[in-house]
């Protein structure tokens, strides 16, 4: 079945996540010895938008530590870059009107995504977990997209790159493509799903 509507992930399948490669060294760390100060579960509640960017910032360590916010919000911010080739791969999609949109754990910040790359461009920023209150691989996410797009599960293609995701996703009737980090592999998946001409390379 050809998917009527493509569901993309954002962090490192679209946009690389500064969360492993610049976090870390913002704060002087290692992301192991980052991970092992986090207050565990502030970053997935501020991406349920169960806190504020303020209480996200006075939960971030454990031991209560305060942290320059609005300097980390920043230094994100700028390190926020398009997965080599994907811009163009989205541009091809939306010349063919495929209608697209995120399915992305993020808290607010994803605002600075759209801010520096314009993902609104080639998709609706429609299902971002800090709105819906939903994070995959719960099964309540995807569902929750495809009622809201009015289609059925099995008209819906997932790329993420995320095997529990996906996983999660085709065990409620989605389709979906795991993204290795190549383009091209995925530019072949999308071929032979029809969404892609077999000469579009």
């Amino acid at each position: 079945m050809r998917p009527r509507v493509i569901l993309w992930d954002i962090m490192d399948t679209l946009v690389r996540d500064p969360f492993f490669t610049h976090m870390p060294g913002f704060f002087g760390h290692s992301f192991e010895d980052l991970v092992a100060r986090l207050t565990p579960r502030a970053w997935v509640e501020f991406e349920l938008g169960r806190l504020s960017e303020l209480e996200f910032y006075a939960r971030f360590f454990r031991d209560g530590s305060a942290i320059d916010g609005a300097g980390l919000k920043q230094h994100m911010a700028e390190a926020y870059v398009w997965v080599e080739g994907m811009e163009a791969l989205l541009g091809e999609l939306r010349e063919r009107a495929w209608p697209m949109h995120a399915l992305s754990n993020y808290p607010l910040w994803y605002q600075l995504v759209e801010q520096r790359l314009g993902l609104s461009r080639f998709l609706e920023l429609s299902f971002i977990s800090c709105h819906t209150g939903l994070r995959k691989p719960a099964p309540e996410a995807f569902l929750h997209a495809s009622d809201q797009l009015g289609v059925p599960p099995e008209a819906c293609l997932l790329i993420d790159d995320r095997a529990q995701n996906c996983d999660a996703a085709r065990e409620v009737g989605l389709a979906a493509v795991r993204f290795d980090g190549s383009v091209p592999t995925l530019r072949q998946a999308l071929t032979q799903y029809g969404l892609l001409d077999v000469t579009a390379q």
